[in-house]
């Protein structure tokens, strides 16, 4: 036998193994698919991640208690930033109310549609 025919046959046994491989594997994930979903799979892979997620955040919120204290002030502070604004520097309630009855006849540009002269101008 030739060299070229005796590659040829080499040639052909390789690839009738890695297909016999790729039917296996196949098989083998057809199985395991009929075992359990994509979908429950996907489930377990997040579930899986989150835990990982939360164990990471209380060990760094363990290590950083002063960090976090800080953030839960600060963040406390945002929200109540008004009242506190409110309760240091505010104003009357009742100058409140009178201030925003008298914006009544403007747009809210602060201009009036109710005089005669602007009506005339805009119809010329």
């Amino acid at each position: 036998m030739s060299t070229a025919r005796l590659r040829m046959i080499e040639d052909r046994h390789l690839r009738n193994s890695a297909k016999a491989l790729v039917e296996a594997d196949i098989a083998h994930l057809k199985a395991d698919l009929a075992e359990r979903s994509i979908g429950a799979r996907a489930a377990d892979r997040i579930a899986d991640g989150a835990s990982e997620v939360y164990d990471e955040a209380v060990e760094v919120a363990t290590d950083n208690k002063g960090a976090l204290a800080a953030i839960v002030a600060a963040l406390v502070l945002w929200f109540a930033r008004n009242p506190i604004i409110d309760a240091l520097f505010g104003e009357d309630p009742d100058d409140r109310d009178d201030a925003r009855g008298d914006r009544d006849d403007r747009d809210r540009y602060g201009e009036r549609h109710d005089e005669p002269e602007q009506e005339s101008r805009w119809r010329r």
